[in-house]
């Protein structure tokens, strides 16, 4: 079948006995393609009935399409011409979220959630204000999403302006990553089991009508005027329409041709309207329909028949952090996990197996978290929230005025901080480094190996008076990097000669490519000094008299250099009054397209080679 659809007007073309049989092909597809290549095999699997009904319902690109998030659009993409999947996540193949780049069809390049009803409410306000009266705007939006405080600002505006082209889809599966949890997630379970609220009022007219006489036939009266008050107690949907916001639902996600008319109601409704529409993650593929923890959210390359990874998984970032958050839990009562819907993917299950009460999932809303983990600061607990290092850039000013200005004993671990690749552009975190920096009296720490990572997190979770960040990057573990000595509170990794010219600065992960440059430096005749600060920032008094040492100070980060730890430490070497030059190797201000990491470090110059290279031409001026 999916020879036969290649674009939106061939998908309005087909006949509607075919729609089941596209549907079986298209979860074929996904589970052979994803299988190969990695990527959101269990929510794509769950929307494949409603993506073919808002194609066939609406025209895009005429009628804009915005999907939050965008981990939920594989079928987009295959319904809009796009059925290469061999280089999915891959350089030069398809993005695993929607890219501009592309297609026309798509819009809105987000992999954080809670965004689109944003963009969905401007988009339609700008076609109304060109006269552009008969272009639709659908926002799908999972229901986990709803979780984030954007999407609740963003209804009630939409409400308040009543624009008549709008149309909300709820894709509400009981999950973002995991299972949904808070108020929202339990109202919206209530309008999952009892849908069918217009069926009991059918059954009360009809026996009060037939046997309740002139009395039964005023009850009913009594009843049908209060119609909206039975909605409340049998489908509670009265929270949507109380904003303003016609709701229809709940529909069977999977019965395309339900879907299909819901999405025609609300076409023709003429205001904002809400569909919601039940599915199920990891719909059709037994392995994921039976993995409890996230159905396949997101898979590495598996075996198709069996769902089984084809390698497996390496001791990684995460699990250290997990082990070690444990063990402090165990001896500090005090210590607290908070998390964005991620407990699995950051590592604090087995902190929450062990404490379920001294764990807070907030659902997707960070500055929630930052802001709560302050309030938790003041009552005498020490918070550690975990999230992924570019999912904290939207609580910035959480983390500036609600923990900083009030001293708040906080710790915030970055996972997938640096470059993390195949996730594209929203996904690499390399701002931190820079934003923090401008924090007043935040510490960070970046660790570079598993040894370091235990006593850097102990050391922060020790800190009461201040914020502080541990950052670490995605992917396995390297080999534990011991110090030849410490000095003024440093890691001294490595010396190359009796009299070191060059002083490499490695921070965190990006240690180990220090020491390879000292090496490649050794072997042209000048001798290195290698160092790991450890605590980032402040700046550590030591390491600009260990810079005063040498002639050259070459700093290696897998962060922005723009604001970024090097810059920091060229500050610091210059408040000294020293006169020696500093070379900062980082990322550029960019975003980087997805791809290997190997791959992105090579093209910005974050390899040893091209360490070695800088440090030997800038010898020159000062030798």
């Amino acid at each position: 079948m999916l020879s036969q659809v290649n674009n939106p007007r061939s998908l309005k073309k087909l006949q509607p006995e075919l729609i089941e049989d596209l549907a079986a092909d298209i979860r074929d597809f996904l589970v052979e393609k994803v299988s190969r290549a990695g990527g959101h095999l269990g929510p794509n699997l769950g929307v494949v009935e409603l993506t073919i009904a808002v194609h066939r319902v609406f025209d895009s690109p005429r009628d804009t399409i915005v999907f939050d998030t965008g981990h939920i659009s594989y079928v987009h993409k295959i319904l809009t011409g796009r059925q290469d999947f061999d280089r999915l996540r891959q350089a030069g193949g398809l993005s695993g979220y929607p890219s501009r780049a592309e297609s026309v069809h798509d819009v809105l390049e987000n992999t954080h959630a809670s965004a689109g009803l944003s963009w969905a409410a401007g988009i339609a306000a700008g076609r109304r204000l060109s006269g552009q009266t008969d272009r639709f705007t659908v926002v799908v939006v999972g229901d986990g999403a709803l979780t984030g405080g954007m999407s609740w600002e963003a209804i009630n505006n939409i409400a308040e302006s009543n624009e008549g082209r709008l149309i909300i889809v709820v894709n509400d599966n009981g999950r973002s990553y995991a299972p949904t949890i808070g108020g929202l997630a339990n109202h919206l379970s209530g309008l999952r089991t009892t849908p069918y609220y217009e069926r009991l009022l059918g059954w009360g007219k009809r026996q009060l009508r037939s046997h309740g006489g002139r009395f039964g036939r005023l009850v009913y009266g009594a009843l049908h005027g209060l119609k909206k008050g039975v909605k409340d107690v049998v489908a509670p949907q009265a929270m949507f329409e109380d904003l303003g916001l016609k709701y229809i639902g709940a529909v069977d996600g999977h019965d395309e041709p339900a879907v299909e008319r819901a999405l025609a109601q609300a076409k023709a409704f003429g205001g904002p309207v809400l569909v919601h529409v039940i599915t199920e993650k990891g719909r059709g593929y037994i392995p994921a329909e039976g993995h409890w923890p996230d159905r396949f959210h997101s898979v590495g390359r598996i075996h198709p028949e069996t769902g089984l990874p084809l390698e497996p998984s390496r001791f990684g970032w995460s699990s250290v952090f997990s082990d070690e958050l444990v063990r402090i839990g165990r001896k500090d009562s005090a210590v607290v996990a908070i998390t964005a819907a991620m407990l699995e993917p950051v590592g604090l299950v087995p902190f929450a197996a062990e404490f379920p009460d001294r764990v807070f999932d907030v659902g997707i809303a960070e500055q929630h978290a930052a802001a709560l983990a302050a309030g938790l600061a003041y009552a005498g607990a020490h918070p550690v929230v975990a999230v992924y290092a570019s999912f904290l850039n939207r609580a910035f000013d959480q983390i500036l005025m609600d923990c900083a200005l009030h001293r708040a004993g906080v710790t915030f671990v970055l996972d997938r901080a640096g470059i993390t690749g195949c996730d594209g552009p929203s996904h690499n975190g390399q701002w931190d480094l820079a934003l923090f920096r401008l924090v007043p009296g935040l510490r960070l720490a970046a660790p570079r190996d598993a040894a370091t990572l235990r006593q850097l997190l102990r050391e922060a979770v020790a800190v009461v008076d201040a914020p502080t960040v541990v950052r670490y990057p995605k992917g396995p573990m390297p080999r534990d990097i011991p110090a030849l000595w410490r000095q003024d509170g440093l890691d001294l990794l490595e010396r190359t000669g009796p009299n070191p010219v060059v002083l490499l600065v490695g921070i965190g992960s990006e240690a180990g490519t220090a020491l390879q440059a000292a090496e490649l430096l050794k072997e042209r005749g000048v001798a290195a000094t290698v160092v790991d600060p450890g605590w980032v920032y402040p700046v550590a008094p030591g390491l600009t008299r260990l810079a005063a040492a040498h002639e050259l100070v070459v700093t290696i980060e897998d962060g922005m250099v723009a604001g970024g730890a090097g810059e920091a430490i060229a500050r610091a070497v210059a408040a000294e009054a020293l006169t020696l030059p500093v070379v900062n190797c980082g990322l550029p201000k960019e975003f980087f397209s997805h791809g290997a990491r190997a791959d992105i470090a090579e093209r910005w110059g974050l390899t040893a080679d091209a360490v070695a290279a800088r440090a030997l031409a800038a010898l020159p001026a000062v030798l």
